[in-house]
């Protein structure tokens, strides 16, 4: 790995790790709002559909964000099965009625039995500090809720080799201490160090143009090899990095 390559990365990550990226991002969703429990829901919410194009991705999070008049916690606290029925014509993709009625019961028993998603992801986490513990937890929590089994596709398991793109996006959201105000790094008692690089065709594909990722297949051990490389240019802030491949690949086309 060149000084050249560490450069070139700072370089992007600066330019496009600020407030102006959060305008036309997904991310943009859990900055509506300002309390802890709704930019974590909203943000996972948001995060569980991100795929396609960022424009409808946008549109469709804000619908969710209205069904759920636009207070996600208190509505998942004090919802009753009557309320969920405003769901039932929801869809992005191919995440359908039954997907979103699912994911909005599992996130409410998560509230009300389990201390909340930062708790859930804390408790995996602790045993061995290991990002792919808190994913497993989180999944795990989730389909703890009765479902039908086509919903578990939409939350990714790496332990079955799945790269969970939109888990790590979710998690780097979450607890990545940002001075630049894009991510929020509200959950404080995981490190950031321990984060693993959200990983797509986008930013695989540049990261192997850079010589950073050498496994052709997008999958958990192309993420783990992603990250290590990219832990020996920062190993306090790996993740950062995220900035500069997605941009490069998606703003500039690089590939």
């Amino acid at each position: 790995m060149t000084e050249e390559i560490k450069s070139l990365l700072n370089q992007k990550y600066k330019e496009y790790n600020t407030p102006n990226f959060v305008v036309s991002d997904p991310i943009s969703i859990p900055h509506m709002f300002t309390k802890k429990e709704d930019i974590e829901i909203s943000a996972f919410l948001t995060s569980i559909i991100a795929w396609g194009r960022r424009t409808a991705i946008i549109k469709s999070a804000k619908q969710l964000m209205e069904l759920m008049e636009n207070s996600p916690h208190d509505f998942l606290i004090n919802s009753y099965d009557k309320d969920f029925k405003r769901f039932h014509k929801f869809v992005y993709r191919t995440f359908n009625p039954d997907d979103c009625l699912f994911l909005i019961a599992a996130l409410k028993n998560v509230y009300e039995n389990h201390g909340g998603l930062e708790y859930v992801a804390q408790k995996s986490y602790g045993i061995n500090h290991d990002i792919k513990d808190s994913i497993i937890g989180i999944r795990e929590t989730l389909f703890s809720t009765p479902h039908l089994r086509r919903s578990e596709k939409h939350v990714a398991n790496p332990h079955s080799g799945s790269a969970a793109k939109r888990v790590n996006m979710f998690l780097r959201w979450m607890i990545r201490k940002d001075e630049h105000g894009v991510d929020f790094g509200i959950w404080e008692n995981i490190s950031q160090s321990h984060l693993m690089c959200p990983l797509d065709v986008h930013s695989g594909n540049v990261a192997r143009k850079l010589g950073l990722l050498s496994r052709k297949q997008n999958d958990w051990k192309a993420v783990q090899e992603l990250t290590n490389n990219l832990k020996v240019m920062d190993s306090n802030d790996p993740v950062k990095y995220d900035f500069a491949l997605f941009g490069m690949g998606v703003f500039e086309g690089i590939s």
